[in-house]
């Protein structure tokens, strides 16, 4: 029996269009804050292109469909991992370009209000992969644990150890409670 939205659009290609208008925007916006935004459309589009062709390989059972589509989404970044250093590095010596849209500031009034956006850049940019991405999973994404277990292929302990060490990371580097 099929009960979600997202179970019917993923199995019926003719309603695949579900899944992209309603999870379109939030994964653009969750790569355009990880990588450049100029970028992200491309990456959002090749997400949704990787969803369709594996739409079949998706199982309800395990979950939505967002953090499968987050998963898809983080992967590519991961790619294109080498400019998300480059970025993050850039930033720690520059601050936020002037037309920059906020988000890093956001990212930032999260943490902190006392902490830069370079120095947080910074910060982000030292962190391993895998800490770096349940970090901005969670905080780009607005991802449970769970859901960031799902998206990365992991288990929900990793995760959990994951934001546990990169908390205490941030807190060293940055001098601030997180």
């Amino acid at each position: 029996m099929i009960t979600a939205p997202d179970e019917v659009s993923i199995t019926d290609p003719e309603r695949f269009g579900v899944v992209f208008d309603t999870h379109y925007e939030e994964i653009r916006r969750y790569i355009g804050r990880r990588l450049d935004l100029d970028i992200a459309e491309d990456l959002a589009a090749e997400t949704f292109l990787i969803a369709f062709r594996r739409r079949d390989r998706f199982d309800p059972a395990r979950g939505s469909v967002r953090p499968w589509l987050y998963g898809i989404a983080t992967n590519l970044v991961g790619r294109h991992r080498r400019a998300e250093l480059r970025r993050y590095r850039a930033l720690a010596k520059a601050g936020p370009p002037p037309d920059d849209d906020g988000h890093d500031q956001r990212v930032v009034d999260r943490v902190s209000a006392g902490v830069t956006a370079g120095r947080l850049s910074g910060a982000l940019a030292r962190l391993p992969r895998g800490e770096r991405d349940a970090v901005l999973l969670a905080a780009y994404g607005g991802l449970t644990y769970d859901e960031i277990a799902e998206a990365l292929g992991v288990a929900y302990g990793t995760v959990a150890s994951r934001l546990s060490r990169a908390r205490a990371k941030l807190r060293d580097w940055l001098g601030v409670e997180i």
